[in-house]
């Protein structure tokens, strides 16, 4: 269609100095919202319902409103693509960029191959943001990655006056890959919300995806649990190891969240991941040797859909002590390692379908 078959109630007020843009709110169609569980009008985005969050943690509850994971998908032939989103005013985070933790990746995404395009970077200190980049003007699929550890109540995409607006092909594995973990999981420290690495396997196999990784928060409570388990997905990534206090306190939930999850997907293959920033010392140890446990009780119980990821091996290769940002969370080398060799074995757990 074109934009101008649209109602203009759509539009918006504008400071991005273009003539002719026009805004709509990516809650409408033909626009799709993915990785986010709550996409109402005039509600913050969410990636979990609140009362489920409230319930497991304070921590969850405060993570829930960042977007790791969103997507905004859609089609167009516009000259540039504009946002403007309203958002919080969050202070900098220490040891992210400015763009992973609050701004925006565009992709185009085209015959299943996505390859990144531009950011949308906020700058410091400000409740929101307005900017725009140009594109090629050719009819694209796009793929807007949302901020990784911000909220936003908004998002208002711009295009030009005139040019086609269409909704975005289906993503080739439309049931999503499932991710429950810590900040790593989230996305920190990635530079830019497209090098999460649950970002990168989802370009690889063109695949939707939920991402729910709880910074500090990703402890396996039994309000967690039991809403994982309500979860359909295609592949669910257990890559839960560090919030936990000790190693004893993730040997008390580990298993039972394996346990909630399988027993209402017997199907459903499970990809147990162990902490990638491993050092041999007796809590890393431990809490390794907690997953592999997990792991092995459910092959000797006959689950034949269960795969182990050894995190301690995650960022081998050469520069692997330049693989995190400061000890823990991985930067963009050491998630695209993740990304490669976790996403190995999610192509080892499709074979199983």
């Amino acid at each position: 269609m074109k934009i101008s078959d649209i109602d203009g109630n759509f539009k918006i007020e504008s400071s991005v100095g273009l003539d002719d843009v026009v805004y709509f709110d990516v809650k409408d169609a033909p626009f799709s919202v993915h990785g986010i569980f709550l996409k109402e009008k005039g509600k913050r985005f969410l990636r979990m319902p609140a009362e489920v969050a409230k319930a497991t943690s304070d921590g969850v509850a405060w993570n829930n409103e960042c977007t790791a994971g969103g997507r905004i998908r859609f089609r167009t032939d516009s000259p540039y693509i504009a946002i403007k989103a309203v958002m919080p005013a969050s202070p900098p985070m220490p040891h992210m960029t400015r763009l992973g933790q609050s701004g925006f990746d565009v992709y185009i995404s085209d015959k299943g191959k996505c390859l990144y395009s531009a950011s949308l970077i906020p700058s410091f200190g400000q409740p929101g943001f307005e900017t725009y980049k140009p594109t090629d003007g050719k009819m694209h699929t796009y793929t807007i990655y949302m901020p990784l550890y911000d909220a936003v109540d908004e998002v208002y995409i711009g295009l030009a006056h005139g040019s086609e607006l269409e909704s975005a092909e289906e993503y080739g594995i439309k049931k999503p890959f499932l991710y429950y973990g810590s900040s790593i999981t989230q996305g920190g420290c990635a530079s830019r919300p497209g090098n999460a690495y649950q970002a990168m396997i989802s370009r690889r196999f063109d695949a939707d995806f939920v991402n729910l990784g709880f910074s500090g928060s990703a402890k396996g409570e039994k309000a967690m649990r039991e809403y994982l388990a309500t979860l359909d997905c295609t592949v669910f990534i257990c890559d839960f190891d560090h919030n936990a206090q000790s190693g004893a306190e993730l040997e008390a939930t580990h298993r039972p969240l394996y346990e909630a999850y399988r027993n209402l997907h017997p199907d459903t293959p499970i990809v147990f991941v162990s902490r990638p920033d491993f050092y041999p010392v007796p809590e890393d140890i431990k809490r390794r040797e907690v997953v592999i446990a997990t792991y092995e009780y459910a092959l000797s119980a006959g689950d034949k859909k269960v795969l182990f990821v050894d995190g301690k091996h995650l960022f081998d290769g050469e520069f692997a002590d330049s693989c995190t940002v400061d000890g823990c969370h991985p930067n963009d080398l050491g998630f695209f390692r993740m990304a490669k060799k976790i996403g190995d074995v999610i192509e080892e757990s499709l074979k199983m379908m």
